[in-house]
């Protein structure tokens, strides 16, 4: 099994992270002119902007507006090096993380930002039916699954079954609630390029959420404003509507309704990324790491956990899932390997709220910032698409993002509208590029021997 080169031979500490999330991204970034050797590992080969992934998939931009090449970030700095790998396993005692492919990297201190995975509470059928939307391939299947609802609608609206532009939306919180305004946004593009239908008046669009109001973190007026803009919008809001099982064409509701959906997207939860399991540690119901109060891990003083992997006990219970608690967090950890590194010692984590921010739609927002502030409408808006331009990696994905927004928002045209995958339109069954490639070469032969 090959090994790197153990970290007590090397003149500086050997410093792994393993995710580059947010709070990954700002731990490398915080270290890169620290007296360490830093080596990211990630299983894909960019960072990306987890907040805009609704926006890939509703068409409104393209997936590399969203993502940075990792290695790019960090070109030209010898201290971050980027390693492409999943891991596999972790033992704290001899002080290695190891990767697929049986690769090892030993370490003095390990950082956990392997982010979140989507959740189905044990609900049966989600994991096989529904739509996640957690990373960049789940935004591309989601788009090329809505925009090819639409085609097959097109091309045998008979055929298509009941609920084929029925889109389902679980989970009342910014994600679905961004989710659902956009598909509405989309359902008025697409009227532009179908003919034979009004895309507005055969699409729906169902946001279902468990508890009594839609964002519950917010305060009462902004949740209300929320969900009478939705409404107005044309999205059917349904509270205190829990979902008992998915089917492949309906979803099963607790209260014994069932709505016919080809499409259910599932924003309902999310809990720590596996590897948190594979550290001997305590964790809480949604298996992330509860760690003492400088972000170590009890028992493993060399090892840090942050962000969404990452327990940490606030003022209220533990602190929210959000990138600001992810950035503070990575950032800290870094900064406490360095201290200990100068003084042994370190210093306990102190979240501070920025404040929180969803956007509903067009022209409409809700955002509430520390001190009590609390805006909506266009303004909360213009500021939701101020900061997030601002919080892109990389001046091409600003500038692109930018450009597509502006575009989009003065032409009522989502541009995006590109189907991907490789799926016959007659079946939906998925086909390989070779396969498509040895019918059109059988369909070419049967044509040439034929008598002109």
């Amino acid at each position: 099994m090959p090994f790197d080169t153990p970290s007590s031979t090397s003149e500086r500490p050997h410093v792994v992270i393993v995710g580059a999330g947010f709070a990954g991204l700002e731990a490398a970034k915080t270290l890169r002119d620290a007296p360490v050797r830093v080596t990211l590992v990630d299983r894909n080969n960019y960072h990306k902007f987890q907040p805009l992934l609704y926006e890939v998939a509703m068409a409104g931009l393209e997936p590399d507006d969203i993502a940075h090449n990792i290695r790019n970030i960090f070109r030209g700095n010898e201290t971050v090096n980027f390693r492409l790998g999943t891991v596999v396993d972790i033992d704290p005692v001899l002080q290695r993380v190891h990767l697929h492919g049986n690769e090892s990297l030993a370490y003095d201190h390990l950082v956990l930002a392997a982010g979140a995975v989507s959740t189905d509470f044990g609900i049966p059928g989600v994991e096989e039916h529904a739509y996640p939307l957690k990373n960049v391939p789940d935004a591309v299947n989601l788009r090329n699954r809505v925009l090819r609802q639409f085609e097959r609608y097109d091309r045998h609206r008979a055929a298509t079954g009941e609920g084929a532009l029925t889109f389902v939306v679980v989970g009342g919180g910014p994600t679905g609630v961004e989710m659902a305004g956009a598909f509405v946004e989309l359902f008025d593009t697409l009227n532009n390029d179908f003919s034979e239908f009004d895309t507005r008046e055969q699409a729906r669009c169902l946001l279902l959420e468990m508890e009594d109001e839609l964002l519950p973190p917010y305060k009462s007026p902004q949740r209300a404003y929320t969900r009478q803009v939705l409404e107005a919008r044309g999205v059917n809001v349904q509270t205190n509507t829990a979902v008992e099982r998915v089917a492949s064409d309906e979803v099963h509701l607790a209260d014994g309704r069932t709505i016919p959906t080809q499409t259910l997207v599932w924003a309902a939860g999310v809990k720590a990324s596996p590897v948190a399991n594979l550290l001997d540690a305590e964790q809480d119901r949604g298996d992330r790491i509860i760690v003492n109060p400088d972000l170590t891990v009890p028992e493993h003083p060399e090892v840090y956990a942050v962000g969404d992997m990452a327990a940490i006990e606030g003022t209220d219970g533990y602190e929210p899932q959000l990138a600001q608690v992810a950035i503070q967090s990575g950032e800290h950890a870094a900064e406490q390997i360095q201290r200990r590194l100068r003084e042994g010692t370190s210093e306990e984590f102190e979240y501070w709220d920025l404040g929180q921010m969803a956007t509903i739609g067009r022209n409409a927002a809700v955002a509430e910032f520390a001190g009590g502030i609390a805006v909506r409408g266009f303004l909360a808006w213009f500021l939701w698409v101020v900061i997030h331009i601002a919080k892109l990696v990389g001046f091409r994905n600003r500038l692109s993002a930018l450009v597509n927004w502006a575009y989009n928002y003065f032409t009522y045209n989502r541009s995006a509208r590109l189907i991907l995958d490789m799926v016959p339109i007659s079946d939906d069954v998925p086909m390989e590029v070779e396969d498509v490639d040895q019918q059109v070469k059988e369909r070419l032969k049967t044509v040439e021997t034929q008598p002109h």
